[in-house]
């Protein structure tokens, strides 16, 4: 005997409808096979809207014209696929039920409410629907049917809305029928009956509940539950896109994996096959071939100590504290009979170790009656001051890991844990079952998903997510784009899924939470009309709930540089090349740092200096090693590099610095390199990174031009530039006649920091740098008198960009290889 059941989704249309006969029909030809219906899609909803609209007065009509329309398209679609089915009786019967349910609807209009046995038997009129249906369904078939009446054969305790079956009563009524063996079992679900042989309810979702109390009832060997999904899954693949499908599961997991809000499983389903060691098979109607979710007794699975993460949302939290708390006898009790009485269900519960107080979370529609409850319970204690007011926290969620293996799994909580606190996620409240199966944490319902999604990709080793918004896509942004496009599989295979969500210019802004395609991102940007602010991009990871959201900014502005604390502050990583922030104010400098730390983000700028050389990050390396900087000498700029070296080739700095203008080595206005602006800013990063506190207005700097060639425009600049022709090369010429070639230098000494033209030795680090390289040699406790000397190209977009690449990569906690 197998039992299946079919959910709501399963039976929405006239395709799904045929397609369930068909699984039916392949199931009862091998075993005798009863089947449990839901109402279809929506229907219920609708039922329940109209009793809630028709007690408030409200209008019904489009609910019972929706409702009327499924139905019709239902009988129309499968009296065309089955020209024997009974047509015409089952759209009488469908009209007479709803005629029936305009009856009580009119009813409760008059009265003004609606009893709970009257709501009972309007909303699970789907049910007995879709078993009607069903029959005449399978009788056009040929095949003989037998309809358990529910009402009849299931005893049940409990409320109209809310009952629970006996199952032994109803074992003992379900074999009285003595059904024959060539029959095929139908009954709708959700439906039982008292003792005084009332139509009573089991609940929202109490078709799964069905479905286990008659498999129970049968002593079948085996129950099915028919969904829309392949299985159980790790969480919720609605939130979490890398959620896994898990091939089994123990009666205990699903239990506990239920309970905390996994929507696969009603949380009573699990009792009654359980009890008679039945196993479960969760299993997807639209892929019958897929192997499902085995739930079962003595399962073992040691690849998956864990088997979940569920969230329970909109929970409200009630501590109960206070000196008359401790040593008092019964005190709990007190609390949670209080709670129990009112019909409250506590989901968790934890109590400080001094017995000073009591928490425990409740559904946040069930907190005034809780509340109520506890004021009438300690009325006495409460106003005679053993009790502290009592203190309620709303809008939380509890986030649950769940599995058989974490009873031996070192470390789990400490991975849980660091998580959430590396999501800059703050926990409220902490529980775990004496089973050591569970273990649930309180947090803010607003970032309950972001926990999830968090707390799997720690647990389960899923993919690493980086969600980028690039700002300033010209030069080095452009570059950084087609260089994570070629890269994105490659990562893929690394576990590490780079999205692009944002690209963003001046004029133009293009979002996708989920990535967008790079192949033609060019294209997009340019037809994209979207305005934005950059406080929109904050709003739009966090209403997208992206997980990793890095700010990458290619820019040279002030504006958005400005702006990088915030973005800290909001959960951004921050990687730029811009060399604005960490050369603003040193109170700005700080604060950056500041923001980083407490928001366990981080702030990556090693191409600030040096381009795609690793200056920023061996010189931190060599500082918290213990090494200490003493003296700094560095060719900083990749355009000036070019062009002193062309003067000991004997070309004229006006020539040099054409070429180097064709070349792309300078900016457009070449003066921005010559002014040595740019050198100082390099210079006063490594300066402020060996601990000087120093602000760009200290450091020297020694312009290659002079004052009066700030003036005019590029092309005017360009005509004036040969007048100083003459006076390099006179430069040039002695220091050469002194063995040594000029060299546009930045230097740290003494706590001194200058920027000038120097006529450097064979001896020097820096003789032999030219054509665009950039080189610094850094004196330190360590490296002297032999310096640790960096060297390699520092201009060019390509290089940045994938100096900035690298950093992006380096947000991630993974080391990719392998």
């Amino acid at each position: 005997m197998k039992v299946l059941k079919f959910g709501g989704t399963s039976v929405a249309n006239a395709q799904r409808f045929l397609r369930v006969a068909e699984i039916i029909e392949n199931n009862s030809k091998q075993e005798q096979t009863a089947t449990v219906l839901s109402a279809p899609a929506k229907i219920t909803n609708h039922l329940v809207a109209m009793v809630d609209k028709t007690v408030a007065g409200l209008d019904i009509n489009s609910n019972v014209y929706d409702a009327e329309k499924i139905f019709a398209d239902l009988l129309t679609g499968l009296f065309e696929a089955h020209p024997n089915f009974a047509y015409e009786e089952l759209q009488s019967f469908a009209l007479n039920e709803l005629k029936h349910i305009k009856q009580l609807l009119h009813g409760i209009r008059l009265l003004g409410q609606c009893p709970d046995s009257i709501n009972a038997s309007i909303i699970c009129r789907g049910e007995k629907l879709s078993i009607a249906i069903m029959k005449a369904l399978l009788n056009a078939k040929g095949y003989h049917v037998t309809v358990i009446n529910p009402v009849e054969s299931l005893l049940a305790n409990g409320g109209y809305l809310e009952s629970t079956v006996d199952i032994n009563e109803s074992t003992r009524r379900i074999k009285a029928l003595n059904i024959p063996k060539e029959d095929i079992i139908l009954m709708p679900g959700f439906t039982a009956g008292n003792e005084r042989g009332e139509l009573v309810v089991l609940g929202r979702n109490g078709s799964d509940y069905s479905a286990a109390v008659l498999a129970a009832c049968l002593r079948a060997d085996s129950c099915e539950i028919w969904t829309d999904v392949d299985g159980v899954y790790t969480c919720d693949p609605r939130l979490v896109p890398d959620a896994r499908l898990l091939k089994t599961m123990s009666y205990q997991e699903a239990m506990e994996l239920s309970y905390f809000g996994a929507k696969v499983l009603h949380p009573r389903t699990i009792l009654p096959i359980a009890q008679f060691q039945i196993p479960c098979l969760i299993k997807n109607t639209n892929n019958p071939d897929a192997p499902g979710t085995l739930i079962g007794a003595n399962i073992v699975d040691s690849s998956t100590p864990v088997k979940g993460i569920t969230n329970l949302n909109n929970m409200a939290m009630i501590n109960v504290s206070g000196p008359g708390l401790k040593g008092m006898v019964g005190m709990s009790a007190r609390v949670f009979s209080a709670m129990s009485y009112a019909g409250i269900s506590v989901v968790l519960i934890t109590q400080s170790s001094s017995e000073y107080s009591i928490s425990f979370c409740v559904p946040h529609a069930e907190l005034y009656r809780a509340e109520e409850a506890l004021s009438d319970e300690f009325y006495l204690e409460l106003k005679d001051g053993l009790l502290e007011p009592i203190e309620v926290i709303e809008r939380l969620a509890i986030i649950s890991v769940v599995g058989d293996g974490m009873r031996t799994l070192r470390g789990l909580s400490a991975n849980f844990f660091a998580a959430l606190a590396r999501a800059n996620i703050n926990i409220v409240a902490i529980a775990q079952g004496s089973s050591e199966r569970s273990i649930s944490v309180v947090v803010d319902n607003d970032v309950a998903v972001m926990g999830v999604r968090v707390a799997h990709q720690m647990l389960f080793g899923t993919d690493q997510i980086l969600d980028v918004f690039v700002i300033g896509v010209g030069g080095v942004g452009g570059a950084l784009l087609d260089q994570i496009a070629r890269q994105q599989v490659w990562l893929k295979n690394k576990q590490i899924d780079l999205k692009v969500c944002g690209l963003i210019n001046s004029k133009h802004c293009v979002l996708n939470r989920d990535g967008i395609l790079l192949n033609d991102w060019r294209t997009q940007i340019k037809q994209s009309q979207d305005n934005y602010t950059l406080d929109d991009i904050i709003a739009f990871a966090k209403d997208n709930r992206l997980l990793n959201p890095i700010l990458v900014d290619c820019t040279s502005s002030s504006d958005v540089a400005n702006k990088y604390a915030d973005f800290l502050a909001n959960g951004f990583h921050v990687v730029t090349p811009n060399k604005k922030a960490n050369t603003s104010s040193m109170a700005y400098y700080l604060r950056l740092r500041q923001e980083a730390a407490k928001s366990k983000r981080k702030f990556q700028y090693d191409t600030n200096v040096g381009a795609g050389l690793p200056v920023i990050e061996n010189l931190q390396n060599l500082l918290n090693a213990g090494d200490e900087l003493i003296q700094f000498s560095g060719i900083l700029s990749g355009s000036l590099s070019f062009i002193f070296g062309k003067l000991d080739e004997g070309m004229t700095l006006s020539e040099a610095t054409k070429l180097a203008k064709e070349k792309g080595f300078t900016e457009p206005d070449p003066r921005d390199d010559l002014s040595g602006t740019d050198v100082a800013r390099k210079l006063l990063i490594l300066a402020r990174e060996s601990g000087l506190k120093l602000e760009l207005d200290d450091i020297h700097v020694e312009s290659v031009l002079p004052e009066s060639y700030s003036q005019g425009d590029v092309t005017a600049f360009m005509n004036k530039l040969p007048q100083l022709d003459e006076q390099f090369k006179t430069r040039a010429d002695d220091a050469a006649k002194a063995g040594k070639v000029l060299r546009y230098v930045g230097s740290i000494e003494n706590g001194q920091c200058s920027v000038k033209i120097a006529a450097v030795d064979s001896d020097d680090p820096l003789y032999k740098i030219k054509n665009g390289e950039n080189a610094l040699a850094f004196y330190t406790r360590y490296y002297q008198p032999i310096p640790l000397v960096l060297r390699g190209y520092g201009a060019g977009n390509d290089v940045t960009a994938a100096g900035v690449f690298a950093d992006i990569l380096r947000t991630t906690s993974s080391k990719i290889g392998g």
